[in-house]
């Protein structure tokens, strides 16, 4: 599987991104600087990774969302090609238009950085097939606007759809209906706040991450 993580000015997990993406393939991924047009032939899988593009400057993630590349990011999902968008990521998928809903402030206005609770919502995706239904996992989160938003309607469908990922075993952050990540339609764009990145392997604390790695490996 040939990968790549896209780095925008401000990103600060796009190696830490890349350390799992080889540990999960065997092979270096491409490093994308978002001013490029175009993405390397035969790319399966892409990483937004976290951080804070643009210093979160207007709206966190909505200036990286300009960012030429994500076009060629939007592209290459439109072709059935796997997307990750972890923390600021998941901002910059749903500023792209590549998600529904938004990420907001915390509720408390507060910076959150500690290990999480997670449940597995779906267990049938290319990403979470190495989970079980309802399985609870331990994730580190870090962020100030991963309060995830959407109407009544769109959290329904999704819900409905099966398109919830994960969930927060507890509340961590004001998310509606404790959402910590989300499908696309296709199922193979995934936005999730906490870092999987940062809990896939021993040295940080356990593997609970390292799993979603592996299965987008043996999608």
């Amino acid at each position: 599987m040939k990968t790549a993580v896209i780095v925008f000015p401000g990103s600060n997990c796009d190696r830490d991104l890349a350390v799992a993406f080889e540990q999960a393939t065997g092979q270096k991924p491409h490093m994308i600087w978002h001013r490029e047009t175009s993405l390397p032939d035969g790319i399966d899988l892409i990483g937004v990774p976290g951080g804070f593009s643009y210093g979160d400057y207007l709206r966190s993630g909505a200036m990286a969302a300009q960012s030429p590349v994500m076009r060629a990011v939007s592209d290459a999902a439109a072709q059935g090609r796997y997307v990750i968008g972890i923390c600021n990521g998941f901002q910059v998928l749903t500023e792209s238009g590549l998600l529904p809903g938004a990420l907001m402030r915390n509720a408390g206005i507060s910076f959150v950085c500690r290990d999480v609770r997670l449940t597995v919502d779906n267990s049938q995706s290319a990403f979470t097939n190495l989970y079980e239904k309802g399985e609870e996992i331990l994730v580190p989160v870090a962020h100030h606007d991963g309060n995830y938003f959407a109407d009544a309607e769109t959290l329904d469908r999704l819900e409905g759809e099966g398109r919830v990922a994960f969930r927060y075993a507890e509340a961590v952050n004001g998310s509606a209906r404790n959402i910590a990540g989300v499908l696309n339609e296709g199922g193979n764009v995934l936005g999730m706040m906490p870092h999987p990145e940062r809990r896939s392997e021993p040295a940080h604390g356990g593997l609970d991450g390292k799993r979603l790695f592996d299965a987008l490996a043996s999608a």
